[in-house]
C-alpha cells in the first residue's frame, strides 16, 4: 500500500463553503479532473504547485490556508 503524502489540506472545507463549489467546478476552474480533486481532499495525491496555487486564488487564501505540512507523519 502507497504512504499517504505528508501533506494536510483543507480543499474539501473551503470548497463547501464557497458557496458549496462541486468538485466538479473546482476542477474545471484549475484545469484538473474531478478525480484529481477528489484524490487531493481525500490526501492520496499532492496537487502541483501550480494547482495549489489555483486552488488557493480560486478561494482567494494563500497557498498555507490550504496545505499543511503534516509534522507527524515525519516520525
Amino acid at each position: 500500500m502507497a504512504k499517504r503524502p505528508p501533506i494536510l489540506n483543507r480543499v474539501k472545507a473551503l470548497r463547501e463553503s464557497h458557496d458549496g463549489m462541486s468538485q466538479a467546478a473546482l476542477a474545471k476552474e484549475i484545469g484538473v479532473t474531478r478525480q484529481t480533486v477528489i484524490a487531493i481532499e481525500q490526501g492520496r495525491y499532492s496537487p502541483s504547485l501550480e494547482s495549489a496555487f489555483r486552488i488557493a486564488r480560486v478561494f482567494g487564501v494563500s497557498l498555507e490556508d490550504v496545505f499543511q505540512w503534516d509534522e507527524t507523519a515525519e516520525a
